[in-house]
Parts: structure tokens; sequence; C-alpha cells
């Protein structure tokens, strides 16, 4: 019965995914309808100058997104760790919170918070900065969530001991520390990664005019009628996701059986 129900829980989820990558190969350009198996609508995406502009700045966004949440977030991890006990406990929850708010919440506060400095400096408008830097804000607590576990197994005799052999406290955190906390990083840093190239709601809100990414562009593709083209990058994209999604659980799993 268990397995049953967990098939039905499965099919429910990803039978509209699966229906969308079978017609991201119909050669008919009506969605309906079956035309033959063709790799027409791929080779679209990418003769379209504002989808592969689109392409280009999400991932342009997500990569140095993810990068700077990654060195942001270790940093705050390294310092959220540090902190006494009640603290400690005060600020990681805090942290935490944008991971349970809505997109909507953030994108919309995000929108505000720029109004309001432009408005105090008399100067600025919305487009790659703002996007980027949202990008960034809402990836860091990601990372911080994905680095904090390794400090329990963090061996902290080693950092003492590269001081007392001369290492400056930069030079023994680079690498007595950065090591030990390498994992979480890397999967921090993919999980922001994913959620930046997936984000649609916080770019809606913060992003300018002529800056799109592929969420976006697929919104307003879509309002104007269904575009064989959308099923192949979003087919595509789905590929992407869920590559990045089994690089982390495999990384996980794979450290949870060397624990063991």
């Amino acid at each position: 019965m268990k397995k049953l129900y967990l098939a039905l829980v499965l099919i429910f989820l990803y039978a509209p995914i699966a229906v969308l990558i079978v017609f991201s190969f119909n050669a008919n350009r009506v969605g309906t309808t079956w035309g033959g198996f063709s790799l027409h609508w791929y080779g679209e995406v990418f003769r379209n100058p504002s989808m592969v502009r689109a392409i280009q700045n999400t991932f342009f966004i997500g990569f140095t997104a993810a990068t700077a949440a990654t060195i942001i977030g270790t940093l705050a991890a390294v310092s959220i760790n540090n902190m006494r006990k009640k603290s400690k406990k005060i600020v990681l929850a805090v942290s935490s919170l944008p991971v349970a708010t809505p997109d909507t919440v953030i994108g919309v506060s995000l929108m505000i918070l720029y109004l309001t400095v432009f408005s105090l400096i008399g100067a600025g408008r919305f487009g790659m900065g703002t996007l980027l830097v949202s990008h960034i804000a809402f990836c860091i607590p990601y990372v911080i969530l994905s680095v904090m576990p390794r400090f329990k197994l963090m061996n902290h005799s080693i950092y003492e001991a590269a001081l007392d052999l001369g290492a400056s406290p930069i030079k023994a955190f680079m690498s007595a520390i950065v090591p030990q906390l390498a994992p979480g990083m890397i999967t921090g840093f993919l999980l922001a990664f994913t959620m930046s190239i997936d984000d649609f709601m916080v770019s809606f809100f913060t992003t300018g005019p002529g800056v799109n990414n592929i969420s976006l562009m697929v919104f307003s593709m879509a309002s104007r009628g269904v575009n064989p083209s959308i099923n192949a990058l979003s087919a595509m994209m789905f590929a992407i996701v869920m590559i990045c999604l089994l690089i982390v659980n495999f990384r996980d799993s794979k450290r949870l059986r060397r624990l063991k």
C-alpha cells in the first residue's frame, strides 16, 4: 500500500513534466497533436536572440550569485558558530527565515528597499545590479544551512596547530578550516545556483527594462500563447536542475555512508 501511495504521488508530481518533455520533441507546432519526433524546437531556442540573451543572463546571475552567496554565507556561518549558544540559536533562526518566507514577500520587500534607497540618494534604477543583489540575498541562507552542520564534524585542533606553527589567522583559516567546510560549501553553492536559475517571483519584482532571465521570458512568452520552443527550454532547465539536485544528494549520501 505504501509503494502504491508513493507511486501515485510521483505520478501526480512528474506526469505534467513528462508530458512537457515528450512534446518538446514534437515536430508539430500544435502541442496537443503529435507530428513526429524532431529536435527542431531545441534548435529554435538557440536561434532566438531573446532566448539566448535570457539564458546568458540566467547563468551569469546564477553563477555569480551562487559564488558570492557561498563566500558570504560561509563567513556568516563561521561567525554564527563562534557565538554563544543562546545568541547562536537566535541568529541561526533569523538567518533561516528567508528560506520559509514566500518568494512574493521577499520580492516585494526588496523592491521597496531599492525604491527607498533610490529616493534617498536621488539616483539608481532597476536592472542587472538589483537583480543580482537580490539573488545573492536570498541564496545566502541556503549556504549557511549547508555549511553549519560541518562544524560538528570539524577538528578544531588543526586550526590551533596551524597557529602554533606560525601561520597567520587568515592563512590558518584558509588551510585548516576551509578544506573541512568544503563539502558544505559545495553543497551550498549547488543549492544556491539551483535556486537562482529557478527563481521567478524575486526576479519579477527586482528586474528592470531589458533585463530578463529564463523564468521571466517564459512567463512573457506564455502570456502570448504556447510556443513549442518553451517546451524545449523548460525541458533543458528541468534537466539542469535535476542534475544539480542529484549531485547534491549524491554528495550527502556519500558523506553519510563514510560517517557510518
